[in-house]
């Protein structure tokens, strides 16, 4: 089965969005290469990778690899399970030296509350994630 090629563009988040997340981030060491999730897992926040390398993967039931790419500076990892109260629907690979922060579930919450003008943005990242899965399963 060929692995599906994902835009992986469609994971950034604008400047803004960015900035407000990360006010509520912890940093999370990457000093060696480090599993930021495994897919399947229950969702506890999302993960913004600022620079370096993370690789997402998603496998078959079977364990055949479905995709696999890099993540751009800017990605928000996890965010369907977060939405979604759901698990992983992948799983990231930070490779050593990168930098990345987490936003746990509840500090994304009182985000999305006291600031709802971000939800759009929000809306954005998810949309464009779901048209690129779109246009990986059509070859386009």
């Amino acid at each position: 089965m060929p692995i599906m090629n994902l835009d992986s563009s469609a994971f950034v988040a604008d400047e803004e969005l960015i900035q407000a997340l990360s006010v509520r981030a912890n940093v999370v060491d990457c000093d060696t290469d480090r599993l930021l999730f495994r897919q399947g897992e229950a969702s506890t926040g999302l993960y913004i990778l600022h620079a370096g390398e993370v690789i997402i993967t998603m496998d078959s039931i079977s364990g055949y690899a479905l995709i696999s790419f890099k993540a751009n500076p800017g990605s928000l990892l996890g965010l369907p399970g977060l939405i979604g109260n759901a698990g992983y629907s992948l799983s990231a690979f930070a490779k050593k030296g990168a930098t990345v922060s987490f936003v746990s579930r509840d500090d994304f919450s009182r985000l999305m509350l006291n600031e709802p003008g971000l939800s759009m943005k929000i809306l954005r990242v998810l949309a464009n994630e779901v048209r690129s899965a779109r246009l990986a399963i059509t070859n386009r």
